[in-house]
């Protein structure tokens, strides 16, 4: 069930990345935003390629308990800073289908981390206990 919960995860910032895309979220970022807006714009889009890569390849490593759990807070994190851009001028996301990818990202990134701990907790008895 773990595994789903982060696949279903994944799909939803992969998603909500292409509805940013649309959003123009570039405009609020700090880095992107002292950019023309022309190469904002590519360099936000081509910028994905390595980070969508890493999600991906990162699977095959042992470390990918790690970065799912990595992943994961990022997740519950980024709800945060949606909430506090979210009066910027630039912020185009106020549309309800916007923040439903928002909030279920972070729901689900959420429902991972408690899955995960009950995960070491079980780990950790069977251990103690033979």
């Amino acid at each position: 069930m773990i595994d789903s919960v982060y696949f279903l995860l994944i799909g939803t910032f992969f998603t909500h990345e292409l509805d940013a895309v649309k959003r123009k979220e570039w405009r609020i970022l700090p880095i992107f935003k002292q950019l023309p807006e022309n190469i904002s714009a590519l360099l936000f889009i081509w910028i994905h390629i390595p980070l969508f890569t890493v999600v991906l390849w990162v699977e095959h490593l042992a470390i990918a308990d790690n970065f799912r759990t990595g992943v994961a807070i990022f997740a519950v994190i980024h709800v945060g800073l949606h909430g506090l851009l979210h009066h910027h001028p630039a912020n185009a996301f106020k549309n309800l289908s916007s923040w439903l990818l928002i909030l279920l990202t972070g729901f689900l990134g959420a429902i991972y981390l408690v899955l995960r701990f009950f995960d070491c907790i079980d780990c950790i008895n069977s251990t103690l206990l033979g």
